[in-house]
Formats: C-alpha cells, sequence, structure tokens
C-alpha cells in the first residue's frame, strides 16, 4: 500500500509540475480508474489499492503515526537517550503536555516550523504534532512505542 502512496504522489506531482508520466505510472493509473468507472471496485481507494483492513487504520493516519513515532523516538534518541524507557515514556509525556498547553496552539497554525525550534526538543515535539496523528499520547502507549 505504501508503494501505491508513493507512486500516486509522484503522480501528482508530474500533474502539478507540468513534467511528463512515466508509462507505469500512466497504465497504473488507468488500470486503477478502469476498475472503479467499471465498478469492479466500490472506492476510488480500493481501486488505487489503498484499502485499509475492515476496523483498521486508514492509509493516511497510519503514515501520520509513524512520522509522529518517528519524532518522538528522535526526541528521546538525543535528549535522553541513557534513561529507562519508563524515564523516556514519562519524559516525552511532560514535554508534550506542556508543549500542547503553551506553543501549540500558536504553531498549529504555521505551515513551516519556527527556526528557533531547529537542534531543540520543540524541533521534535512540532513535529510529532504537525504529523496528524493523535497527540500527546499515553504513557503506556509510549513504553510500547519506545521499546521497540
Amino acid at each position: 500500500m505504501l508503494n501505491h502512496i508513493g507512486t500516486l504522489r509522484e503522480i501528482s506531482e508530474c500533474c502539478r509540475t507540468g513534467r511528463k508520466f512515466d508509462a507505469g505510472h500512466v497504465r497504473w493509473l488507468g488500470s486503477a480508474l478502469q476498475k472503479f468507472l467499471s465498478h469492479e471496485c466500490i472506492s476510488l481507494d480500493e481501486a488505487l489499492g489503498l484499502k485499509f483492513p475492515r476496523g483498521g487504520v486508514p492509509w493516511w493516519m497510519e503514515e501520520a503515526m509513524r512520522e509522529r513515532d518517528a519524532a518522538l523516538r528522535q526526541l528521546v534518541r538525543r535528549f535522553c537517550p541513557d534513561k529507562s524507557v519508563t524515564a523516556q515514556a514519562q519524559y516525552i509525556v511532560s514535554r508534550s503536555r506542556r508543549y500542547a498547553a503553551s506553543a501549540w496552539r500558536f504553531d498549529r497554525e504555521k505551515k513551516d516550523m519556527p527556526k528557533e525550534y531547529f537542534g531543540t526538543q520543540k524541533a521534535c515535539l512540532w513535529q510529532a504534532f504537525k504529523s496528524g496523528a493523535p497527540m500527546p499520547i499515553s504513557e503506556r502507549r509510549l513504553r510500547d512505542l519506545l521499546a521497540v
């Protein structure tokens, strides 16, 4: 499924910039649209190969969660690598709650991360919150995420 999303992003970029399409991408997109138009598939998501399992997380939320999780792992790697997983989770929870209550209410409207955040804890927090995945998350979920 992630491969299909990458292909769609490439096609989107070609459409927006006027670049020529890769022939394979054109055939793939044409085939997917034909499946939808002929009622072989009931949704564009299904026709494009983006159907998620029943009761599962939609592809776009899964992608957002991966982005959030990477930012949170980066936070502990850079700022508290020697602590236990439990201490790391507590560290993220406290910083996330503080950020949510203070800076995020202003930062949420910004398209780009404020320059003064680069190289700081707030850079990782901004990326985690901006991902679109739920934030802040529970200490228990963080322990699972960090133990991997």
